[in-house]
């Protein structure tokens, strides 16, 4: 059975397991499967120290076994990533707050649906559970039901991004109303955001 596609990352140890540079160089070659000995002569690497290193990936859950096969008297395991990609929870590496302060600030974002936070939070949150959903999917060898729109925009001013904010909520509200709620049945949260796209870099002109 092939890889899932997302993994998501929400315990510290797991993190600070995967954050040595020699371990992330692991984790990439071993996107495809490969045994130690095999990933040390690629890398000039002592095959001691890859060994090391990719028992403490395999225990934090980065790496799984596919197989073990003979080699010169003793068994060569073969690895890969457990997942094609790994999703680092935001809440792992967020700077602490004390509790009455940040459910004071989250509760004064989400009054505002053009603050900032209240989309870093909702799309914090997404990933989070999406991830989760996805991996249960993956192990029950099932689809996860989602769906992404993505566009974007020229606006002139601010004024334009509030019309634009103004006619998403309609607009959300009325696909709302106009497929009804179903008793018993299965809940979907909608996440509707905007912001700024990022500046693409200038294509560097070739030297003659």
């Amino acid at each position: 059975m092939s890889a899932p596609i997302l993994a998501l990352v929400d315990e510290p140890a797991a993190l600070r397991a995967a954050l040595t540079p020699v371990r992330r160089q692991l984790l990439q070659r071993l996107r495809e499967p490969a045994s130690a000995v095999e990933v040390a002569g690629e890398l000039g690497l002592p095959r001691q120290r890859v060994n090391y290193h990719l028992r403490t990936l395999e225990a934090a859950g980065f790496l799984e076994l596919v197989e073990e096969r003979p080699r010169r008297g003793c068994v060569e395991r073969v690895l890969r990533t457990s997942a094609k990609a790994f999703i680092v929870d935001p809440g792992v590496i967020a700077p602490a707050r004390p509790p009455a302060a940040g459910d004071a600030a989250r509760r004064a974002a989400h009054q505002d649906r053009f603050a900032a936070e209240t989309l870093v939070d909702a799309a914090s949150s997404m990933v989070c559970d999406v991830s989760r959903m996805q991996a249960r999917a993956s192990a029950q060898g099932t689809r996860l039901l989602t769906c992404a729109i993505e566009a974007e925009v020229r606006l002139a001013s601010p004024a334009d991004f509030a019309k634009l904010s103004a006619v998403l909520a309609t607009l959300v509200a009325r696909a709302m109303a106009d497929v009804g709620v179903a008793e018993g049945g299965r809940r979907y949260r909608v996440v509707v955001g905007a912001h700024p796209a990022p500046a693409k870099p200038r294509a560097t002109r070739s030297r003659r």
